[in-house]
């Protein structure tokens, strides 16, 4: 009697099985069923379509106006909290009126420290699985952040939102990964001007919002329980808009992962892979390829693959040799890394110290209402994005930018210094503060914006292989989250200290942080190597290291 046939149809192919190891089968298979699979990969739209480098030198337009998309808004939402901060942790029940500016730092820190200890993961996970899914899952997952921050009411709950924040966003340094891998030498220095302009607008965009949409309303509803709720509220939409942008029109740029199908078939095919290895009459772990359980050839399964065995690789194959730590940590990158940090740790250390001492009544701070910083930041990024757009290339491209990146040290140790001079006076009239205020927070931001494009670039072209550069990214991004993660916790805490001192207590913690910007502005005159210079065609830096040579 035959034996009925007990495995579903299918199960079958008329083909060899691929030669590939594990399960997803590899792309041999795949390669060779074309149209007929209906996991079939979709036409490829890399190709000359504007996302994608190119070798003309021309800059790649639509995947920059979508990588500029996710960064203001990421960067919108993040300076949103800054101007109501301090009011914030002030109201917190548990907090000592006298000890705001601590806690500040700590909720700040708590955000930085997570992503400190993430970013290289992150970075190392982008190198494997493509860049596209690490940014869709950070920035889901950074909404929902935004959505439980404003509820919290207690000390605790705002430092542990604020940490998983800081775990599930890498952003910022797998979009600068992106940015590398879509540009060349010909467009790098161009493409790579336009990120801090982004960030300016959402740093003028997200304190005024921030700041404006505090105690809006008052009473039982809603929003005067939880008078927070709303600007994180409008956080939370614009990082969903910002989702939408990145799964719907954001290319993946990790070359490994353009040559796979798209995600989403290959997901779909992880999940037939599961199903049959779990839940079919016959699963796939009690077979053996090697042996016929029929001795009619007719029935005889065995020697052809099963459908989800001609799935594609979920990730590209790890054939390639592993990257070494010793391969990226040499003394010039070191240096660089090592800047950089303290680049990073003295802009947030600004950052956090600018609205707690405006926001402290006087003699310590000066006594501004949150409308009025978040109005005096707007001013700041206004000012970063006109030097962007129109002075930084020019600069860039007449001194180059390793000097550029030492002059922004230098506007930090101005800064810094100035500061407590801002206003000292309580005589002096409102437009004289207002100008003090406005020149300082010039100097700062125009060092901060292009300082940070230096450092990238830098980084960027630093990096010895191209197979480096997630990983270098990452570091990067660690070490200045671990300068970020300290910069508001010792900050609050100079600020806190400073509250005790009888004369000139506001220059404890602007003192002592401009000490470090110089240590940093020192560093950074041992930073040499023409590697370490972008140029546009037809570009050259005119100040160069005379040990510049040929770097590396």
């Amino acid at each position: 009697m035959e034996r009925r046939d007990s495995t579903p149809h299918y199960q079958t192919f008329s083909t060899e099985p691929p030669q590939s190891r594990g399960h997803p089968r590899g792309r041999s298979f795949w390669k060779s069923r074309g149209s007929r699979n209906s996991f079939a990969p979709e036409p490829s739209s890399q190709e000359d379509d504007g996302n994608h480098k190119s070798e003309n030198g021309s800059l790649p337009t639509r995947q920059l106006i979508v990588l500029a998309f996710i960064s203001l808004a990421e960067q919108t939402a993040l300076n949103s909290i800054s101007p109501y901060l301090p009011a914030m942790a002030a109201s917190f029940p548990e907090v000592d009126q006298k000890r705001v500016g601590l806690y500040v730092g700590a909720i700040a820190s708590s955000f930085a420290a997570a992503q400190f200890s993430t970013n290289v993961f992150w970075g190392r996970i982008s190198d494997r699985i493509g860049r596209k899914p690490v940014i869709v899952v950070g920035t889901f997952l950074t909404a929902l952040c935004f959505f439980a921050f404003g509820f919290c009411r207690r000390l605790w709950q705002a430092i542990v939102v604020q940490a998983l924040m800081g775990i599930v966003n890498a952003n910022a340094g797998i979009v600068s990964t992106v940015l590398g891998e879509i540009t060349d030498s010909s467009n790098q220095s161009t493409a790579f001007a336009y990120l801090p302009i982004v960030y300016g607008i959402g740093s003028i965009i997200g304190p005024i919002f921030g700041g404006l949409m505090v105690n809006v309303s008052s009473g039982g509803d809603i929003l005067g329980r939880f008078p927070y709720l709303l600007p994180n509220v409008v956080a939370f939409v614009i990082l969903i808009l910002d989702l939408i942008v990145c799964i719907f029109f954001l290319e993946e740029s990790l070359k490994d992962i353009q040559d796979l199908p798209p995600l989403t078939s290959r997901l779909r095919c992880a999940f037939t892979w599961l199903w049959q290895f779990m839940a079919s009459s016959r699963p796939s772990y009690l077979r053996n390829t090697h042996t016929n359980y029929d001795t009619d050839s007719n029935s005889d399964e065995s020697e052809f693959p099963s459908y989800a065995d001609a799935c594609p690789a979920i990730i590209p194959d790890s054939t390639s040799s592993k990257i070494s730590y010793k391969e990226v940590l040499i003394p010039q990158i070191i240096i660089l890394l090592l800047t950089y940090t303290i680049f990073n740790l003295s802009n947030i250390a600004y950052n956090s110290l600018y609205p707690i001492y405006l926001s402290t009544p006087r003699p310590i701070g000066r006594d501004l209402l949150p409308k009025e910083i978040g109005l005096s930041l707007g001013f700041g990024g206004a000012i970063a994005i006109v030097f962007q757009g129109f002075f930084f290339s020019p600069l860039q491209t007449r001194l180059g930018s390793l000097w550029v990146y030492r002059l922004a040290f230098a506007g930090f140790v101005f800064s810094f210094f100035a500061m407590p001079f801002v206003g000292r006076n309580p005589h002096d009239p409102k437009w004289g503060i207002w100008a003090e205020l406005g020149f300082t927070v010039l100097v700062k931001n125009i060092a901060t914006v292009g300082g940070l494009t230096c450092a990238m670039l830098m980084i960027t072209n630093a990096s010895p292989k191209p197979n480096t550069l997630g990983m270098l990214n990452g570091m990067a991004q660690s070490l200045s989250a671990g300068g970020r993660a300290i910069g508001p916790l010792v900050s609050g805490g100079l600020f806190t200290l400073s509250m005790g001192v009888k004369k000139d207590s506001e220059f404890l913690s602007w003192g002592v942080f401009g000490a470090i910007a110089v240590v940093g502005t020192v560093l950074s005159c041992f930073l040499k190597g023409a590697n370490l210079e972008s140029r546009d065609a037809g570009r050259e830096p005119l100040l160069r290291d005379e040990e510049s040579g040929t770097g590396q």
